[in-house]
């Protein structure tokens, strides 16, 4: 099962190594990792999307927190969240297939940032799920290039990180 699990650490250099190298050492796989510094210039705010059962959630928490530069940690994916990804994808755009390419980036609520003579820079958010239902959605021959950020989340309601 996916987890998103969101901690504050120490802005230092090397703090986000220190995590990185946890999940490494411990054989555990990061599938995307935000980070970036919070309204307190002196803490960042790490999101990671890690995968594992309950006990292998609970053992990664529990070795966050032991590590020198993180201050809180907590599993977003225990209780209401919400979560947003960022993509930008290239495509094909070219005689016929421009219209479709922007009715179908139109259906998902995705804008078009930059247009050439042959492609469409279509940018996208929302959860994963939904990006990869556009990808799903788009021949796989159109598709030129894929960026994403990963997963950033937040608690919903008065749920908050603070240190």
């Amino acid at each position: 099962m996916k987890h998103i699990i969101s901690l504050l650490l120490e802005n230092e250099s090397g703090a986000l190594s220190r995590v990185a190298g946890l999940f490494s050492a411990r054989g555990y796989n990061i599938e995307s990792l935000t980070v970036a510094p919070t309204e307190d210039p002196t803490l960042s705010r790490m999101t990671i999307m890690t995968a594992g059962s309950d006990d292998v959630i609970e053992q990664i928490t529990k070795q966050l927190n032991k590590l020198v530069d993180v201050v809180k940690v907590v599993d977003l994916s225990d209780g209401e969240h919400i979560e947003r990804e960022l993509m930008l994808v290239k495509v094909r755009a070219a005689g016929k297939d421009r219209e479709e390419m922007k009715r179908l980036s139109d259906i998902f609520r995705g804008r078009v940032i930059d247009v050439t003579d042959k492609s469409y820079t279509i940018e996208l958010t929302g959860t994963g799920a939904k990006l990869d239902a556009f990808l799903n959605a788009l021949e796989r021959g159109s598709i030129l290039e894929t960026v994403r950020t990963g997963a950033s989340g937040i608690g919903r309601g008065e749920r908050v990180l603070k240190a």
